[in-house]
């Protein structure tokens, strides 16, 4: 990080100095009380069941340059006295970020802007030096904390953006200045507190703001609620499938097995031979033409491009791949929607084997919640899944019902992990292809850890 004085800190957040030090320098911002050393400033948020301005004693302890507070405190060392001190870490990442002209891109969408991200951040490596959204620090307190990452020797930035409520992106972007903003697509995340699509797509929009001018707004030509913004937005690069109707777009894929996909990319005219290693999916392909259309907004050559895609490695527990002794399994735990279930569904439906998928509920969906997830075990059995196996609350019993009454051949559903795990034996067959799956807070990981000691077990 960047160096910055107190009194650049109290002019970007609109606040004092009631103990002077305008010439004290920080290179280190932290939240965490317990990451501190004496180039630190502290910055003490306040949440729902905590305050970190009872650390504030502490870290001046451990040596702390300085810190940020929103009230007058009677600590030795030097402080910002501010209004609120989470805007104030927004602020001071604002003013950060404006430091710098490097190129910033800024991804958002209902489902696949992680994946995105480490696609796109594997291109533009190719050519320059990359900071990244680690993890899912894609928030107002990640995203900050991920721009004061950016230093002197830093060219290009990717910026994952996520929200469940209007004025979210909004608020990013003001931080991010992007140069250039991708949207994955528009689903039905979040739409609990949007309340509908088009609200989704409005708060996703929220990306075009503060985009700088003349700034390329890269969308995802097969969703349909993007596709809407055809001929209304400026500068607009469309990906997919369509040669008629996106600037970049896939031809000839061919799924070689789980662990590879080729296909040719078409970016504005000029085609590139591309190989996807251990992420299968025509989802995935729509990913990775995403982060071409970046990469060729930004300067890079199709030879650079390729080398960045053939590059990456998923993300953990985003389709994951792990072969054990009796059988397959795909490790998509991370998160789950009813579109990331679908492509979940629409990988292992045409694989050799049965096809299994172990799911669980589906967070945020608000009041059509029932709805979304019986929608989904009927996908299961148009897709042509073998077994279906629900785990959790009513809302999976319905996903089990939708697949039941769809036409799956076996379906299962379970109250909890261990009903599932006493009844282990009798649902699987060596040579199953398994996918696991569900929204974060259902813990499926656990599932996995247990199906992989089941499969690797002596027969």
């Amino acid at each position: 990080m960047k160096k910055l004085t107190l009194r650049e800190i109290a002019e970007a957040t609109g606040g004092t100095l009631p103990k002077g030090g305008e010439d004290v320098t920080v290179s280190e911002i932290s939240t965490d009380s317990r990451k501190i050393n004496n180039n630190t400033l502290f910055v003490p948020l306040i949440g729902e069941r905590f305050d970190a301005h009872k650390f504030i004693d502490d870290v001046v302890k451990k040596g702390a340059a300085a810190f940020v507070s929103d009230r007058k405190t009677e600590t030795g060392a030097p402080y910002v006295l501010v209004k609120d001190t989470t805007k104030a870490l927004g602020d001071i990442a604002a003013y950060y970020r404006s430091l710098f002209d490097i190129s910033v891109v800024g991804i958002t969408g209902s489902t696949g802007k992680t994946t995105t991200k480490e696609l796109t951040a594997a291109v533009l490596s190719a050519k320059y030096k990359v900071v990244k959204t680690e993890g899912n620090f894609n928030n107002h307190i990640g995203l900050p904390l991920t721009v004061f990452n950016i230093d002197e020797t830093t060219e290009a930035a990717v910026l994952e953006m996520g929200m469940n409520h209007f004025g979210e992106i909004s608020y990013l972007g003001k931080i991010a200045k992007p140069n250039a903003a991708l949207i994955t697509n528009v689903g039905v995340s979040h739409i609990e507190y949007l309340g509908s699509r088009e609200g989704i797509l409005k708060a996703k929009c929220e990306i075009f703001e503060s985009l700088k001018p003349g700034g390329e707004k890269i969308l995802n030509g097969e969703c349909d609620m993007l596709s809407t913004l055809r001929g209304k937005e400026e500068n607009t690069c469309f990906y997919g499938f369509d040669a008629e109707t996106c600037d970049v777009y896939a031809e000839d894929i061919e799924y070689v097995s789980l662990s590879e996909t080729r296909f040719t990319a078409v970016i504005k005219g000029e085609r590139v031979k591309l190989t996807l290693k251990n992420a299968p999916g025509r989802h995935m392909v729509l990913n990775a033409l995403g982060a071409a259309a970046v990469g060729h907004c930004f300067g890079l050559s199709p030879d650079e491009i390729k080398k960045g895609i053939e590059a990456f490695k998923p993300g953990d527990k985003r389709l994951n791949i792990i072969d054990t002794a009796r059988y397959t399994l795909i490790n998509d735990t991370y998160n789950a929607n009813p579109q990331s279930v679908k492509a979940g569904l629409d990988v292992i439906a045409p694989l050799e084997g049965r096809s299994v998928a172990i799911l669980g509920e589906m967070f945020e969906l608000g009041e059509d919640s029932p709805k979304y997830h019986r929608e989904v075990g009927e996908y299961a059995a148009k897709a042509g899944i073998d077994i279906v196996v629900g785990i959790g609350n009513e809302n999976v019993m319905q996903l089990t019902l939708g697949a039941s009454f769809g036409g799956v051949k076996k379906v299962f559903y379970y109250e909890n992990k261990e009903d599932f795990y006493n009844n282990i034996k009798k649902i699987f067959k060596p040579g199953d292809t398994v996918l696991i799956k569900a929204s974060r807070g259902a813990k499926f990981e656990e599932i996995t850890e247990k199906l992989v000691k089941k499969g690797n077990a002596p027969f």
